[in-house]
């Protein structure tokens, strides 16, 4: 079994920053990609930002030059620091990884979700 914990979310005025977290715990050998969803009322979730094992990023143009997604692999944790937040980033945000468990002798990669965590900007 493998989980996602999300942490991080809540209130903030336009201009000011949060920090999101999202820990996997579980039975886990490696993880790939991981990254960080929104979706807003009445919208489809959409990709916001994304790192890949070896640290590579991408990021949606909505977010860049504000947002920084980051891991810590040896804590299985993913980072993302939103700064310059706008009432458009209000949304819940889910946490996303693509993980590798025992799987008879070998290895068997799915992805998983965190349960989510609300972000409200207020203008």
């Amino acid at each position: 079994q493998v989980q996602l914990v999300e942490s991080g979310g809540g209130l903030v005025q336009t201009g000011g920053s949060l920090r999101l977290s999202c820990a996997a715990s579980g039975s886990i050998i490696s993880i790939n990609a991981m990254g960080w969803y929104r979706q807003a009322p009445g919208k489809e979730r959409e990709l916001v930002a994304a790192i890949a094992s070896g640290g590579r990023t991408n990021y949606a143009d909505a977010v860049k030059g504000r947002f920084t997604i980051s891991r810590d692999n040896a804590k299985s944790t993913v980072y993302l620091q939103m700064n310059s937040l706008k009432p458009e980033d209000t949304a819940v945000y889910y946490c996303n990884a693509n993980i590798g468990s025992p799987y008879g002798a070998g290895l068997q990669y799915n992805d998983y979700w965190g349960q989510g965590t609300q972000v409200t900007v207020s203008s």
